[in-house]
């Protein structure tokens, strides 16, 4: 039991490390051209790279540090030799060794959302080799999911593929007639979905987290998560149309003060109370447009729009129910216990409450 509970803890403190809704989409444009060469464009936060940091890092102290060094070719050359690890453009399987450049560098940002002094695209440059016949592209799993386009100059088709992170497009056959084409199956949003929730939904995670740590019987859980469920459905829904819309940074905020709630709630009473499934319909409202501005960044086909959306709710739904399958399996089985509440949930739901908080303020200043 210590060490599940030791888990359980060390799970909550980390997560209040890490950026707290993170999922962003990497946009990638490759052309093939007419004399040979194939080149593309990548979305990367270039001084994060230089720097050797994590893209979440904060982006005036990154400016800071590169403007006080004199070295600015060697951070450039860092940078090269990380998105040559991490980008793999193959011709027939083989690794190409593109030259790469960051066009923007010369040209510093002070966009306070965005200060940059290397800029935010990549600019890669390969030869096709004489025999070559396809073409694919990888990006490794840091750079979250990836929207790629390929465009064939000579004849003019597109093929467009909406990764998930680390995975692989499939091969580009060169020379082919001119019909655009597209990648954007109802399983690709449906992974995307599970994505938002694990790993990188760490504000839901410890929403579920909260509701699964005072509903000792299942039926009291269960209907609270049918409630999260329907209530986040139908503003997921109303937003992607454009019937509701709020500022995406007060939405932030309010979902964040919703986990607040639901921890502090859990250190004053040991049960649930009657009140408390409205409250958790009224957070799914407020989750729902969260998810939603997640969807708008994935850019959803209009022919494929309800078949999108439907399959990254369900992808959501599977990502919710392995949190609260992880939780059962570490701590579920003391949920009866007398020492549970003084020993999973109080200490829990102050890490929660702590974390969330930390987030509001966070939020709310950013």
């Amino acid at each position: 039991m210590k060490n599940a509970a030791l888990f359980f803890l060390l799970l909550v403190s980390g997560i209040g490390t890490i950026h707290a809704h993170r999922f962003e989409i990497t946009e990638v444009d490759l052309v093939v051209e007419i004399d040979g060469h194939v080149k593309a464009w990548m979305q990367v936060d270039v001084d994060a790279l230089a720097l050797g940091v994590s893209p979440d890092s904060d982006d005036a102290a990154n400016v800071s540090e590169i403007q006080a060094r004199d070295d600015a070719e060697t951070l450039l050359d860092s940078a090269r030799r990380v998105l040559l690890r991490r980008v793999r453009i193959r011709f027939d399987e083989e690794k190409s060794m593109p030259s790469i450049e960051f066009p923007e560098w010369s040209r510093p940002s002070t966009d306070p959302l965005f200060p940059t002094v290397f800029g935010s695209v990549a600019r890669f440059d390969t030869e096709i080799p004489v025999d070559g016949k396809t073409l694919t592209f990888t990006a490794s799993r840091a750079f979250g999911p990836v929207r790629l386009s390929i465009r064939e100059a000579a004849t003019g088709r597109v093929r467009k593929e909406l990764l998930s992170p680390g995975e692989g497009s499939a091969p580009f056959v060169f020379g082919e007639s001119g019909v655009e084409e597209s990648d954007e199956s109802w399983s690709r949003y449906a992974r995307l979905g599970f994505l938002h929730i694990v790993p990188y939904g760490f504000d839901h995670i410890l929403f579920v987290l909260g509701l699964f740590l005072l509903g000792r019987r299942w039926k009291a859980l269960l209907l609270q998560v049918s409630a999260f469920t329907v209530a986040h459905t139908m503003t997921l829904a109303l937003s992607i149309y454009g019937v509701v819309a709020l500022p995406s940074r007060w939405v932030e905020v309010l979902i964040a003060l919703s986990i607040v709630y639901v921890a502090v709630e859990n250190l004053l009473t040991d049960r649930v109370q009657s009140w408390r499934l409205a409250l958790v319909f009224g957070f799914g409202l407020l989750h729902g447009l969260g998810f939603a501005g997640a969807l708008r960044e994935l850019g959803l086909g209009k022919d494929r729009f309800l078949v999108s959306l439907i399959s990254f709710n369900v992808g959501v739904e599977f990502g919710q129910l392995a949190v609260i399958l992880v939780a059962f399996v570490l701590v579920g089985r003391y949920r009866r216990l007398p020492w549970y509440r003084p020993r999973i949930v109080v200490p829990v739901s102050l890490m929660i409450a702590a974390v969330a908080l930390f987030w509001t303020v966070q939020r709310a200043i950013a």
